[in-house]
């Protein structure tokens, strides 16, 4: 499985409208591109744990689930993520990107 792995924070004077597309593209996106398997969108939690404090401070998480690596590729290659990509720009301040495989053997020796 590979999941793509996404930190987000919003731009703090977004507005509503741009906020609204975003959602919209994000939601046709994950719906309408086959390769996708799972998707999670999460609210960042503090409770005063130390390594709270740590860069970078983000307010979302999304992970995007896909079978094997040309799941992923389909997907960023699709024009629904090709919208998603260009709104993605428009309305954060800071963003991460990583993709992961889950696996067996992921530790590596």
């Amino acid at each position: 499985m590979i999941a793509h792995v996404v930190l987000m924070k919003p731009r703090a004077d977004l507005p509503e409208a741009d906020r609204a597309a975003f959602l919209a593209a994000f939601e046709r996106a994950t719906r309408e591109i086959s390769t996708v398997r799972a998707v999670r969108v999460g609210r960042r939690v503090r409770f005063g744990a130390g390594y709270e404090q740590t860069p970078p401070d983000i307010d979302y998480v999304a992970t995007i689930d896909f079978d094997d690596l040309e799941g992923l590729q389909t997907y960023l290659r699709h024009p629904a993520h090709q919208e998603l990509g260009a709104r993605f720009g428009q309305v954060m301040s800071l963003a991460m990107v990583y993709d992961c495989a889950f696996g067996n053997d992921n530790l590596g020796t």
